[in-house]
């Protein structure tokens, strides 16, 4: 499992006013920092630690089946999401055999400098499934360029929801006012900071 976190310690400790030299918490804090990173992973069909840009450049292989389209513009490839050009390589091959592709283009447009990732890239005269059982792959630092604040804040929230559930064991919570309430697994708030982040994904 992914031990990237999409809120620090520290973000959390301001945000449950706990001083930041309390050091007593540290580590029963960072448990559900951890655990709500990886269901926000899960909630939006990404790989572990999908929302932070990867360390190192790594390669990754695509068949072309299912995830290309075509527009005016060309034919269009669906990759993992891609937070930096620093490194990228594209070929196209199989086995052993791989040969670099020129004159891609990458999408959508201006990504990178909007906080987004790369995740598709354009053959504008050409296709990528050329001849029978070509693959593509795809030499990057996969991720998104940085965490997005939504991410970062629907991380904080469910944080201290699965922070706090050491108090309702039962998943309920409540007080004499306003009685007993069923806790949810993912807090309404994250559910709608992390939902334009959300996808389908492809095969």
């Amino acid at each position: 499992m992914s031990s990237t976190l999409y809120a620090s310690l520290e973000l959390f400790k301001e945000f449950r006013s706990i001083p930041e030299d309390d050091e007593t918490r540290d580590e029963a804090m960072t448990a559900p920092l951890l655990a709500a990173s990886r269901q926000i992973d899960r909630q939006c069909s990404k790989s572990p630690g999908g929302f932070a840009l990867g360390a190192t450049i790594t390669s990754r292989t695509y068949s072309t089946a299912g995830r290309t389209y075509v527009d005016r513009e060309g034919e269009w490839l669906l990759v993992d999401d891609i937070g930096s050009l620093t490194g990228l390589l594209v070929e196209t091959g199989r086995a052993s055999s791989w040969s670099t592709v020129t004159g891609y283009e990458t999408g959508p447009e201006n990504a990178l400098e909007r906080g987004m990732p790369i995740s598709r890239l354009l053959l504008p005269f050409s296709n990528w499934s050329s001849s029978s059982g070509v693959r593509v792959r795809v030499t990057a630092r996969f991720g998104f360029p940085a965490v997005p604040e939504e991410i970062e804040r629907a991380t904080l929230i469910q944080a201290n929801r699965l922070y706090m559930r050491k108090d309702s064991p039962q998943g309920v919570a409540g007080n004499s006012e306003w009685g007993a309430i069923r806790l949810g697994k993912i807090d309404p708030d994250v559910e709608a900071l992390i939902w334009p982040f959300m996808s389908p994904g492809f095969g």
